[in-house]
């Protein structure tokens, strides 16, 4: 056994001692930061007390999961967080590749870089900045949006932020603003790897401009959209809380309320500091995505040759 190992360093490690080397403070960085923290998660099955610690805290297996799918909050927050996450997802997961399509279908290169700049810029705007942006532009009084539609109707514009049926299309079209640009970014590098003599091989046959992005560029993107996706669906329950929570108001959280806001109302919030049942809805949550995942992979797995193992 000690032969074999110190075989496989020999063959293997010793000859790229400097790319180990260069691994190593990823390798700690995850180890700190990624593992060391799962012991916290035992907080779930227990009753936690401050002064007794993690570990003193009573264990009480699992009653906040059973505390938590009894709660009246139990159907309206599954409901928000995997129809947000899904209208979301159907949205923002195919247009960047349609983006990146059209986009590399564009001969001028000055053209294409000007279009890539401009589309990549709202990604680097803050959250925060964000949801102001839309409050302003939807202000039924002053904003732009509320304005032209008082000009054009003689009618006040109905508070978009106070309609509980706005929320998710705020939500989500906000975000596709926001990063079509940054995400076809892949796409794009995937679709500059083709090689050109297809293109031209396809041309001299009489394919047209949309054939050959049917049967030249959409399958070369194929295998990185796969992949995407998977990670996608793997994150499916898991909503940004900062947006969300900042879109939030008494008006609309029977549509905006989903697990990572109550987890941080729960949680975290003066007067409520449950941490045990915080923990317990987190837990049930990384649950459902880790089980999403896996199928989803299983699946790519079996109809494609792609997949994530």
């Amino acid at each position: 056994m000690r032969a074999s190992i110190f075989n496989w360093l020999k063959k293997e490690v010793f000859p790229s001692w400097q790319l180990y080397l260069f691994l190593i403070p990823a390798t700690v960085y995850i180890i700190i930061f990624a593992y060391v923290p799962m012991a916290g998660v035992q907080i779930a099955f227990k009753n936690f007390n401050f002064n007794l610690g993690i570990w003193g805290s009573e264990w009480i297996g699992l009653d906040n999961f059973r505390r938590f799918f009894d709660s009246y909050q139990f159907t309206t927050l599954i409901w928000n967080t995997i129809s947000l996450s899904v209208y979301s997802l159907l949205i923002s997961f195919p247009l960047p590749i349609l983006f990146a399509l059209v986009l590399n279908s564009f001969t001028g290169q000055k053209f294409k870089k000007l279009v890539q700049s401009v589309s990549y810029m709202p990604h680097f705007i803050s959250t925060v900045v964000i949801v102001g942006m839309l409050v302003q532009l939807f202000n039924p009084r002053t904003g732009a949006f509320g304005a032209l539609y008082t000009f054009f109707s003689g009618e006040l514009l109905a508070d978009a932020f106070a309609n509980p049926g706005a929320f998710q299309h705020l939500y989500v079209w906000s975000g596709i603003w926001q990063g079509i640009g940054w995400s076809s970014i892949i796409y794009i590098a995937a679709l500059s790897s083709v090689d050109e003599h297809l293109h031209e091989a396809a041309q001299i046959d009489g394919a047209s401009r949309l054939q050959r992005v049917r049967h030249i560029d959409f399958p070369s993107i194929l295998p990185t959209a796969t992949i995407m996706l998977i990670l996608a669906v793997g994150n499916i329950m898991e909503v940004g809380f900062e947006k969300v929570f900042l879109m939030q108001n008494e008006l609309n959280i029977s549509k905006s309320e989903v697990i990572s806001t109550y987890v941080y109302k729960v949680g975290l919030t003066i007067g409520s500091g449950d941490f045990s049942f915080a923990t317990a809805i987190g837990l049930f949550n990384s649950l459902i995505n880790f089980v999403l995942l896996i199928m989803v992979n299983y699946a790519a797995k079996k109809f494609s040759d792609t997949s994530l193992w």
